[in-house]
Formats: C-alpha cells, structure tokens, sequence
C-alpha cells in the first residue's frame, strides 16, 4: 500500500516549458476580451440598473409590458470628477453605490450583454442606504 506518485510532472522552470509562458499570455488576453473594462470621463457615472419587483405585495404578477422604467441602479465605474477653478473636484458618489436617478436622464448602452446607464453626477438624486 504505499504512496504512488504521478507519472505526469509538472516543469519546475521555463527552460523546461517553453510554450507555458505563450499559453499564460494567450489565457490573459482570452480573459481581458471576456470582461468589458469602462472609464466615465469628467463627471459621469456608469449605473447598472436594478429590476423593480414583477409581483406586488399581494401576489399579483405584473407584465413586462406593464412595468415602468427603473430609477434606481448600482455604480459600476465612476469618472475622475470634474475641474472647478482649477481644482480636481471627485465625484460623490463610489463603485458599489445603489442610487436614484432622473427620469429622462442619461444614455443607455449595451454592455456585456446588459443594459447599463451613462449619466451625469448631477443627475443622480440619491445614494440609497441600506
């Protein structure tokens, strides 16, 4: 009953793998295509909007058809903030942040498959704490 050992091992240096170094850079790139990275400029803030509930508080299923637009979302990426007299001012607002927003405000962009919301700090109307 002793210990077996693996016939496969793995190599202890490059010099043994050449190709494990072209294969970890092939993998990275794969990676950084799958996940979508976006930097606002100036004063905006990408919001990922939250789904309102489909059913109300006694059960009833609302449409898809039927449900309003929502104005709430979760911060994905913020800008660096905006120049006032010279001076960097940052946003208010942080990645993670749920908030609410204007009606009518903002523009709407596919990303990664998912809707997301450009908007202007100035139109974001409150941080929501939970």
């Amino acid at each position: 009953m002793g210990v077996r050992l693996s016939p496969f091992r793995l190599p202890s240096t490059s010099e043994e793998s050449p190709n494990f170094y072209s294969l970890k850079n092939n993998i990275n790139k794969i990676v950084e295509r799958c996940f979508v990275k976006i930097k606002p400029l100036a004063d905006r803030v990408v919001v990922k909007p939250i789904d309102e509930e489909s059913k109300t508080k006694s059960g009833i299923i609302i449409p898809d058809t039927a449900k309003e637009k929502s104005h709430r979302g979760e911060v994905i990426a913020v800008g660096p903030g905006k120049y006032d007299d010279g001076k960097l001012v940052e946003l208010g607002v942080k990645i993670g942040d749920k908030v609410l927003y204007k009606e009518y405000s903002g523009d709407e962009f596919k990303l990664d498959g998912n809707i997301v919301i450009i908007l202007k700090e100035e139109d974001i109307i409150a941080v929501i704490e939970s």
